[in-house]
């Protein structure tokens, strides 16, 4: 009995051996035939533009750095530096699919996506249907991180470092992530009324623009603002800054076509275009005023690049040279304006994000054609107002909601932990009394 028990048990595990490799073989056929979607050339441009845009994010703080007093060099560097670190694993943990996870209501994503489960090698098809998920993950990793550091400039050389630790974090889960998902998640309610943001004008540019002013107005102003001379210390390293965000900027702006094809081409054209005409502008009135500005021709370029970003993939080069001047125009004076109001936001993130990123997504409404981008839309001059219309509404509900949730996240870690420096550890610096360091012997 024994002899005929052990021969049933081995045709059995027989059986159970061939069951298990005929559903590997399936598994794999099936995971073959996902990824047999793939494009070699659309994968290797998205993990490239990732790059790009990763360089952006150190750029940043290059730009910010050489602005401040050398007192605080580090310190600025730093925001852009950790940021990189920390926004990078919130984005893994629960950014991503609180951004582009399944859509709850049209406001959120749900957490399906948690640690990025059934974020794989597969393509997803409802946002980018010829690379890997995680190539489009990381991608838009890089959007989250960049816009947490691009509110830095608002507060620099005054804010306490866990502080911002603390207001990042937040900042990039309760006001970053659902903005990205109303106009680019699918399900997204800005999405579905229509809205047009190429590559993150309002999700990025007017969200850390009005984000900055909020929060200005929560820590106060530096102190011997407006009675101290507070000049940038050292502009070559902002130059360098902005000619490493202009280059990281085609993988910014093509990249947000997710394929290496003819959108992606007509997207990094307009982008050049843009920032040499507002480069351009700012240099003429900065010269009409006093002098033609160093600072100025890398501000108005930076300007440029942010007011082409939600129109990159729909607009021509002619309209690119038109938003980019335009641009100019509105930040100069949007600049001046705030240093008559002696509002201490200290390197100008509204006036060049906030002001830029409003006047290139109305514009958007303006100049967009179906001749460059079919799944896009028309704009005013070619027949279409009420995409107009639409872009002023996207851009009107995304001043509200980042201003209104920032001031109060501030507010809060102010009634908390506390927002600023003590006197004495701002009159000596950042650099010594927040990281014990010295930017220059």
């Amino acid at each position: 009995m024994d002899i005929i028990k052990s021969i049933r048990n081995i045709i059995r595990f027989k059986h159970f051996f061939l069951a298990a490799i005929l559903l590997a073989v399936l598994t794999d056929a099936a995971y073959a035939a996902e990824t047999s979607k793939i494009d070699t050339g659309d994968t290797a441009w998205m993990l490239i533009s990732s790059a790009l845009v990763m360089l952006m994010i150190p750029a940043v703080g290059l730009f910010y750095g050489g602005m401040v007093r050398k007192k605080n060099a580090l310190s600025t560097i730093m925001f852009s530096f950790i940021i990189l670190a920390l926004i990078s694993v919130q984005w893994v943990l629960f950014g991503y699919t609180l951004a582009f996870g399944h859509d709850v209501g049209g406001v959120i994503g749900n957490l399906d996506w948690l640690g990025l489960n059934g974020v794989g090698q597969a393509p997803n098809a409802d946002y980018a249907a010829t690379i890997p998920a995680l190539a489009f993950m990381a991608f838009q990793g890089m959007f989250a991180i960049i816009t947490v550091a691009l509110i830095t400039g608002a507060f620099v050389e005054r804010i306490k470092f866990s502080a911002f630790m603390v207001f990042a974090l937040l900042w990039a889960t309760l006001v970053y992530d659902p903005i990205a998902h109303w106009v680019w998640g699918t399900g997204g309610w800005l999405r579905g009324m229509g809205a047009l943001d190429f590559a993150g004008g309002t999700v990025v540019h007017v969200s850390s623009g009005i984000s900055a002013l909020a929060i200005a107005f929560v820590i106060g102003a530096r102190k011997g603002f407006g009675k101290q001379p507070m000049e940038p210390h050292n502009i070559p390293m902002s130059v360098l800054g902005a000619i490493l965000l202009w280059f990281g900027w085609f993988g910014f702006n093509a990249g947000s076509a997710v394929a290496s094809g003819g959108l992606a081409a007509s997207a990094f054209v307009v982008t050049n275009t843009a920032a040499g005409a507002a480069a351009l502008t700012w240099t003429l009135l900065s010269w009409y005023h006093k002098r033609p500005s160093v600072l100025g021709t890398a501000t108005g370029a930076v300007v440029g690049l942010v007011a082409i970003t939600p129109a990159s993939g729909f607009v021509t080069p002619l309209a690119a040279i038109a938003i980019g001047a335009i641009a100019a125009v509105l930040s100069y004076y949007a600049m001046l304006f705030r240093m008559k109001r002696n509002v201490d936001e200290s390197l100008d993130v509204w006036a060049c994000h906030g002001i830029g990123g409003t006047w290139g997504a109305i514009a958007t409404g303006i100049f967009a054609t179906t001749l460059v981008n079919p799944a896009g839309a028309n704009g005013l001059l070619y027949g279409n107002p009420a995409q107009l219309v639409i872009q002023i509404a996207a851009v009107g509900v995304t001043w509200i909601y980042a201003f209104v949730v920032t001031f109060i996240l501030a507010k809060v870690i102010d009634a908390t932990i506390g927002l600023r420096v003590g006197d004495d550890e701002e009159a000596v610096g950042l650099d010594i009394s927040q990281h014990a360091e010295k930017a220059y012997a």
